[in-house]
């Protein structure tokens, strides 16, 4: 085959393959998975570390050396002496050893999943009591959370950390309105929505009628429930606009704190104690699971980089926050304050004794948490944000056909007259005699929609 058809059908293979989106960014990285690169490779093994506990529980019972130790561990779990059993019993640490190598072990649950509680029970079978009494806390039962991919994009993170004096921008009521009610507009935008409006109906309703039985206020486990439910079945841009409404008035600011109906949902007879109530959450698989999640999404150690985990991913510190409304460790704000609130449970640390210092970090994950703070404030900033427009990198195959481009001469033949005769062997810009299998494999390379399978052919043909 004579070079300048090799060439011509090089530069049609280039076209082709150009005008599939993103080819160039497609072909790089299956070259990079044929070498077995370590970011592939990661990517994967982090994926496969975890599954489903309830099919992990499955899967243990249909295990011969796994279903006998899982069930001897359920009952090590059993009672009030679960702590002395963990520690003690032999059989009860013979059946953790072997279910620390099982699947078991490395499953977690998918938030909001439909059988979400029977998850975390499994999960719990083997975590429960590993921490229990010491100041560490627990790891999260639920699936990994996604890095932001727009991390700090309100930048505030150096504004919260002390590095700058500036205070982030607050919220501002539209042109045209000087006494806005974010809260307000909230309300209104949740009526309008009917499954909002059902759910708030509901646990307004629940949370708010005595219970005549027991002689309360209310019934405050059945007003949980329904909370949990709002702000599980509800879309979070209509429970948590509720929730996290920008204030600039003790009018509205009340109202958000209202929003849970804390005189059922919050407040209490007595402030318990922090460490106590954090016993009571751990004793229950669904708070306990909500609380290490809230904290695993909201608190990062100091003097680290950024101020929320997974590259100040906010949104995920909302997430976890609003579903620990309705379990024993409910947050809420303290008052109606606009400029300076604090959110926290419904306990102190009086009486601590000689754990006042464990109670006080207890504390801090929610009355000084910077990426919480940090993510509230952000909240009402979505009008502000600033979007950003990347430019991509050109392709592979555009800068290729860019070079030939500029190495062709502007009028390479001037004189029309000598152009030399086309020649009759000559069809479609092909010499009958020549093969043109080279050049019609490039092509059909070039259309297939899996460039991987174009990979392989390309093996086989060329």
């Amino acid at each position: 085959m004579k070079s300048g058809t090799l060439w011509m059908c090089f530069c049609v293979f280039l076209v082709l393959l150009g005008s599939l989106e993103g080819s160039s960014a497609v072909l790089v990285p299956m070259a990079n998975e044929s070498q077995g690169s370590p970011g592939t490779r990661s990517t994967r093994e982090t994926q496969s570390q975890w599954v489903d506990c309830i099919q992990a529980s499955e899967m243990c019972s249909q295990d011969s050396r796994c279903s006998p130790r899982y069930r001897v561990m359920r009952q090590c779990l059993v009672g009030k002496e679960k702590d002395a059993m963990l520690d003690n019993n032999r059989d009860c640490k013979a059946a953790l050893e072997v279910l620390h190598n099982s699947s078991l072990y490395d499953c977690r649950c998918k938030r909001a999943m439909k059988n979400e509680l029977q998850c975390l029970q499994n999960y719990w079978t083997i975590h429960m009591g590993l921490n229990e009494g010491g100041d560490m806390e627990d790891s999260s039962p639920y699936e990994p959370v996604a890095p932001n991919r727009q991390p700090d994009m309100f930048g505030l993170a150096s504004i919260s950390s002390g590095m700058h004096t500036l205070t982030p921008k607050p919220f501002q009521c539209p042109e045209g309105e000087k006494d806005c009610n974010p809260c307000l507009n909230a309300t209104k935008a949740c009526n309008l929505n009917s499954l909002c409006k059902r759910h708030r109906s509901s646990y307004i309703t629940t949370c708010s009628r005595s219970d005549t039985n027991k002689g309360e206020s209310c019934n405050r486990k059945r007003c949980h429930k329904t909370l949990r439910a709002f702000m599980d079945r509800v879309p979070p841009e209509l429970s948590q606009r509720l929730i996290f409404c920008p204030c600039q008035s003790e009018g509205c600011a009340e109202r958000r704190r209202q929003t849970i109906v804390p005189d059922c949902s919050y407040t209490d007879k007595e402030k318990p104690n922090c460490l106590e109530l954090r016993r009571v959450c751990r004793a229950d698989a669904l708070c306990r699971s909500r609380l290490a999640d809230y904290i695993a999404n909201c608190w990062t150690a100091p003097n680290t980089v950024g101020t929320c985990p997974n590259q100040d991913n906010h949104q995920a510190c909302l997430n976890s926050l609003a579903r620990l409304i309705g379990t024993e460790m409910t947050p809420n704000y303290v008052d109606n304050s606009f400029t300076n609130w604090t959110i926290s449970p419904w306990c102190n640390c009086i009486g601590s004794g000689n754990q006042e210092e464990e109670c006080m970090n207890f504390m801090r994950y929610f009355t000084d948490n910077t990426c919480l703070r940090n993510a509230i404030q952000a909240y009402g900033m979505d009008d502000t944000v600033i979007k950003n427009v990347t430019v991509s990198e050109p392709s592979v195959t555009s800068k290729a056909m860019n070079e030939w481009m500029d190495s062709i001469p502007e009028n390479p033949n001037p004189n029309p007259s000598s152009s030399p005769a086309i020649s009759k062997e000559r069809n479609g810009g092909l010499a009958l005699g020549e093969d043109r299998s080279p050049c019609l494999h490039a092509n059909v390379l070039a259309l297939l929609s899996s460039p991987a399978l174009a990979l392989i052919l390309a093996q086989l043909v060329l």
